[in-house]
């Protein structure tokens, strides 16, 4: 398989913030980034510095770290929030405008030929100072697509690296993203970038199926926090580039770490059903399917559980077959009479049809439950 050319930008540190709600420390900022570093992420979107001076200061201590992954500030297409994010030492501003009817409308109350040319010479202001530009169009998905050819033309012309396009609202699906972004890559000659929201559950489908139609930097979120519904998980976009694009360096053994902290740091609790990083994500309660496991893994897992640092948990239950009850058994240390074991897997049915769960405690009590009855 040939690996996609794809690099991965997350924004954790700046979309992902502006969750309602969510506000991480620096010290958690810097922890973050540093193990998004160790995982090979090639871009880590600091933050947003014009906000606060606070978060400007947070922006210039990650900027400083000396990570490997380039560092990129968020910016307005105004002078003074671009020169703060260069004040940072950022590797990279990105430099967003609206570029939709409804947002230039909304927003600026101006025609949006005025609205580009004042972008355009904020491009020029930046790479003046000598940092490189991507320049990013919010609202792209629903912008006229003559227009939008047009404005990512002329960012190129005048030295944006990247061009970056926002599915701002989560408006698309996979058939309209590819269509969109096969025209893009073929009509500017610049690297593209795909930036999804999550509004219809579409963003990493989205986000896979515009690497897919030539978009090289796509944009990601740890546990796909952001405003509204959420960004492209990174987690899962990891692993579908793994799986499917062919890449094999970034260590996504540091991932669930990683979602369990971003959990913790945010206060937003991963779904247990979340892909790759949930509770549930590699537990197995079926009879049919533990003793397949037990057999082979990939019978009933894609991709095994330590690739991503997790775990594979057997959870007992009304489904529950007697292969796997031995096993936990096994595990436990007890060696129980074949008559006991089938008791004890009568119990563990009886117990969990009452929505209690089998907790090891409990099937300890289950256990000696059953030795009793058997015994008298």
């Amino acid at each position: 398989m040939k690996p996609w050319n794809v690099e991965i930008c997350d924004v954790t540190l700046r979309d992902g913030e502006q969750t309602p709600g969510v506000s991480f420390s620096c010290e958690e900022k810097v922890d973050i980034a540093r193990t998004l570093d160790r995982i090979g992420i090639e871009v880590i979107e600091a933050g947003f510095p014009a906000v606060s001076e606070n978060e400007k200061k947070c922006v210039k201590t990650i900027a400083g770290l000396g990570l490997d992954s380039r560092i990129c500030g968020f910016a307005r297409a105004k002078k003074e929030d671009i020169a703060t994010a260069i004040d940072c030492g950022v590797d990279m501003v990105s430099i967003f405008i609206p570029t939709s009817d409804l947002h230039v409308r909304v927003k600026f109350k101006k025609p949006r030929e005025n609205v580009l040319e004042d972008a355009l010479a904020m491009i020029d202001f930046a790479r003046d100072q000598g940092v490189a530009v991507r320049f990013a169009a919010e609202d792209a998905s629903r912008t006229d697509a003559a227009f939008l050819k047009e404005v990512y033309g002329k960012a190129a012309d005048h030295g944006a690296v990247l061009l970056s396009f926002a599915d701002t609202v989560g408006c698309l699906i996979p058939d309209e993203m590819r269509t969109i972004m096969t025209d893009l890559v073929s009509s500017v000659d610049r690297p593209f970038c795909a930036h999804c929201h999550n509004d219809m559950g579409c963003a990493v489908a989205n986000t896979i199926t515009a690497a897919q139609a030539g978009a090289f930097q796509l944009h990601t979120t740890v546990n796909g926090i952001g405003e509204r519904s959420g960004n492209a998980s990174l987690e899962e976009v990891l692993v579908i580039l793994r799986t499917k694009g062919g890449i094999d360096r970034y260590d996504l053994s540091h991932l669930t770490a990683l979602s369990r902290k971003v959990e913790k740091y945010s206060g937003i609790a991963l779904p247990k059903n979340k892909p790759v990083t949930g509770e549930l994500a590699f537990s197995h309660e079926s009879g049919i399917h533990i003793a397949a496991i037990l057999e082979d893994p990939a019978t009933y897992e894609y991709f095994l559980p330590d690739m991503v640092g997790s775990e594979r948990h057997f959870i007992l239950g009304k489904h529950t077959g007697r292969k796997a009850l031995e096993h936990v058994l096994s595990s436990l240390g007890e060696n129980l009479s074949e008559t006991q074991v089938c008791r004890v897997l009568d119990l563990v049915k009886e117990h969990s049809e009452q929505k209690c769960n089998i907790t090891p405690e409990i099937l300890r009590k289950l256990i000696r439950q059953a030795q009793r009855e058997v015994s008298s």
